[in-house]
């Protein structure tokens, strides 16, 4: 069955339809990991999102129990050079397609990736819609520029209830803003008591909970959309140490003073370079997110920049230079893409170690 995919500019792609037949309406962005695509399919920050994979060839490992980063996908469609439907690994489960189908995900294949992630890389982000080759594009692109996109998606992604992961180490409370079970992975692997709170837990509840460290969580959409959040880390920095990731990283700085912007077209793919400061050293890492932290409102905040990225030089880690806290814009946990980021969980360990010992401390001197 043919579909096509039609922009807010009116340019369209007409491709091969694949995964379910439902109509879609999302951001239309772009990935540049070579793999991972289950995992990508998976993360609750492409909620709202249709994502397009500039690796050709997708869907030929299949999918798996394992290696998914949600139980439910939010995402709003997936766009493919080419679709394999014949899938070839011992871990396989089902093909691409299956998944997709079972899960309302549909799929385009067979278009110019490159030329619409050029476009994209040219103008920017792009409303787009996945609909039938009957309809026609103008009427669909005219539909397009009048819609807003939606501003609740922590909200739709965030867990309704509190719950625990229990452990006999560190209790973590965890804001779940959007969070991938490869963090809740992490946490665990270092023995730690987590709690897992909804995205609008107050700094009290949260304090109730007598936690030794307090994790933010990555999540989709703009930051300032989650005023709630902002107001609950103001109230807990200084209290309990702090370590944020992506959105968790953008609604500190938020809650610190510091300003946050839109990217033309976000870091999505897990090849990101990225300097440690502190060190000199560069790690490859995973990225997802469509905001940053703004470079000149960290002058009249107490925060110090600790990673920057090498492709764009936008600001991808914070410390602050009074309490117990620092965030990272990228994904430490990867899944998909390098752990060369992983010691990051190592070192919100060692904060709380010495937060317990001397009290109160910048992180930089933890």
């Amino acid at each position: 069955m043919k579909r096509q995919l039609v922009l807010e500019d009116g340019t369209t792609f007409i491709g091969k339809a694949f995964g379910s037949e439902e109509k879609t309406i999302g951001e239309v962005v772009f990935n540049t990991g070579m793999t991972g695509y289950q995992e990508i399919l998976s993360d609750p920050s492409y909620c709202g999102q249709i994502i397009t994979l500039t690796y050709p060839l997708i869907g030929n490992y299949g999918v798996n129990r394992d290696d998914f980063e949600s139980i439910y996908p939010a995402l709003k469609g997936l766009i493919v050079k080419e679709h394999c439907d014949t899938p070839s690994n011992w871990r396989s489960q089902m093909s691409l397609h299956e998944y997709m189908k079972s899960k309302n995900i549909p799929g385009l294949a067979g278009i110019d990736t490159r030329k619409l992630t050029r476009k994209i890389r040219q103008y920017g982000t792009l409303r787009g819609a996945f609909c039938s080759i009957t309809e026609d594009p103008l009427e669909v692109a005219e539909q397009l520029t009048r819609m807003s996109l939606p501003s609740n998606q922590v909200q739709q992604v965030s867990t309704k209830t509190a719950y625990a992961n229990p452990g006999r180490g560190y209790r973590i409370v965890l804001m779940d803003f959007g969070m991938k079970h490869g963090i809740l992975r992490e946490l665990t692997r270092r023995d730690c008591d987590v709690v897992v709170v909804p995205y609008n837990t107050s700094a009290e509840d949260i304090i109730r909970l007598s936690p030794d460290g307090i994790m933010l969580s990555n999540g989709p959409g703009d930051p300032k959309d989650v005023p709630e959040a902002v107001d609950t880390i103001r109230n807990l920095v200084g209290k309990v140490p702090i370590f944020g990731i992506c959105l968790g990283h953008q609604l500190f700085a938020l809650a610190s003073g510091a300003n946050t912007e839109k990217l033309k077209f976000g870091h999505r793919g897990s090849n990101h370079p990225v300097k440690d400061l502190r060190t000199g050293k560069v790690a490859i890492t995973s990225q997802n997110h469509g905001y940053t932290v703004t470079e000149s409102s960290i002058l009249r905040t107490q925060l110090t920049v600790t990673h920057v990225a090498l492709n764009d030089g936008t600001i991808e880690g914070l410390c602050s230079n009074e309490y117990p806290a620092f965030t990272v814009q990228y994904h430490p946990e990867a899944s998909p893409g390098p752990d060369d980021a992983n010691g990051l969980f190592d070192e919100f360990m060692t904060m709380i170690q010495a937060f317990k010992r001397k009290g109160n401390t910048s992180c930089l001197n933890a």
